[in-house]
């Protein structure tokens, strides 16, 4: 039997007297990524017991608009990707991009990154 290998990932949240994120950061040692800064973050998982999803979504209150417009097109992006590799639905993940698409239309986001 091969030996088990347990990775962990660590969030580090510095908050405010009004408990608002002043400063966020991460690693993940086998990432290579030590104490790296963040401004904003989503945090998704799945409770198979309650048949739920659970999250945490935290921006440091310096993150600006249009960074976080940018971050939740991309982020949106992303988990069209990751659909379509979990469940191989083509016609939703077409679906899925377009309304990226229309998100990025009317944020006008072409050509920002």
């Amino acid at each position: 039997m091969s030996k088990l290998h347990t990775s962990e990932i660590t969030l580090k949240v510095t908050l405010d007297e009004n408990r608002v994120p002043e400063s966020l950061h991460w690693s993940a040692q086998d990432g290579g990524i030590h104490e790296e800064e963040a401004k904003a973050m989503l945090l998704s998982v799945w409770d198979s017991a309650n048949r739920e999803s659970l999250k945490i979504d935290l921006w440091t209150k310096d993150m600006p608009v249009d960074e976080m417009n940018i971050f939740f097109h991309q982020t949106l992006v992303a988990l069209s990707d990751t659909f379509m590799k979990a469940t191989q639905d083509e016609k939703m993940t077409a679906t899925m991009k377009d309304f990226c698409d229309y998100f990025a239309e009317k944020l006008e986001l072409r050509g920002k990154k």
